[in-house]
């Protein structure tokens, strides 16, 4: 192997030197019968070529042709390396056929592919949100704030920087909005708040109430470690494939509150909306802990709020850590 590698380093700066040989193609005999076929089709490319690590290279490719032997029709094995990003790489094996004229040769003709080590995507969670009161749905014991677990949307907007650290580990790192939204059990709950607290009561009106919920929105930041147990580590959102087969990890996030409001929808001889914003004692700062997991080009995320919903300055204020769970686009 360290006969390959100074051979390959020496065509390389011979390459760089001589500016009056100019070779497509170099062959470089190997043991009794193998040889390695050196392409260049541009000398730009010498400067990348010099950072390789060919000794490591070469060592990934025997590997993977001891795991996936070919026969060829002649006495003919060829590698050719294209032209690349420096350090990092992945090999991918395709079998080409060609005819030279005088025979026709089946070749494992591997390719050394680039993979970026910084990759940007932009995210859209989407999924339902729910709270739990020591543990508990606030439902169990018939609490006015209990919400339905479907018409509770979450949705997050993200744009997310993806770090590839090794081959089978990257963090990814970012910043968004997202949306909390409370839909109450019951249709004529008002929030209200005095000094004591936030309030929920049943409003007496008497009109047909179609819905009642509480809103949150937060700018947030997050850090996820992720480890990749096969592909790049890296998901293009939006339509393109996801190459890895599984990968899953945790981090935390933070979040800082932006706007907050209640509204319920009422029929009252017309479709009627009452609005109310305020801060309703929340928390203006959240911080928990993400999960996400992914197969192929799904991926799903788990959300918990470690500190409180409400501010725990107030003896009224429900006990709620807030979680959300969903699909990620």
């Amino acid at each position: 192997m360290k006969k390959i590698f100074a051979v390959l380093m020496l065509m390389t700066a011979g390459f760089a030197s001589s500016a009056q040989q100019k070779p497509d193609t170099v062959v470089v005999e190997l043991a009794n019968s193998s040889r390695v076929v050196f392409t260049i089709k541009d000398r730009k490319d010498l400067p990348i070529l010099r950072q390789y690590n060919f000794q490591a290279l070469f060592t990934d490719i025997l590997n993977r042709i001891e795991e996936t032997p070919v026969t060829p029709v002649s006495d003919t094995d060829s590698v050719s390396l294209l032209p690349v990003e420096p350090r990092e790489a992945e090999i991918v094996n395709e079998p080409v056929t060609w005819d030279d004229g005088d025979a026709t040769e089946q070749v494992r003709h591997i390719k050394v592919k680039s993979v970026r080590k910084f990759h940007h995507s932009a995210n859209l969670d989407l999924g339902v949100n729910n709270y739990l009161s020591d543990g508990k749905f606030p439902d169990t014991n018939n609490e006015l704030h209990s919400v339905r677990p479907w018409g509770s949307w979450y949705v997050g907007i993200n744009s997310v920087q993806h770090m590839r650290v090794s081959r089978k580990f990257f963090v990814e790192w970012g910043l968004g909005l997202s949306w909390y939204n409370f839909k109450f059990q019951q249709d004529n709950i008002l929030v209200s708040k005095d000094e004591n607290g936030v309030i929920f009561s049943e409003d007496a009106r008497n009109v047909n109430f179609i819905k009642s919920k509480l809103g949150v929105t937060y700018a947030n930041v997050s850090l996820i470690p992720m480890l990749d147990f096969g592909g790049r580590g890296v998901k293009a959102r939006f339509g393109n494939s996801y190459d890895s087969n599984f990968r899953i990890g945790a981090g935390p996030y933070a979040g800082y509150r932006i706007s907050s409001r209640a509204k319920q929808v009422y029929d009252d001889g017309g479709r009627e909306k009452d609005k109310y914003r305020d801060n309703f004692y929340l928390n203006n700062f959240r911080y928990g802990v993400r999960v996400q997991l992914g197969i192929r080009s799904t991926d799903l995320f788990f959300n918990y709020d470690l500190n409180e919903l409400f501010s725990t300055e107030k003896p009224n204020n429900p006990k709620l850590n807030a979680f959300s769970f969903g699909i990620i686009f």
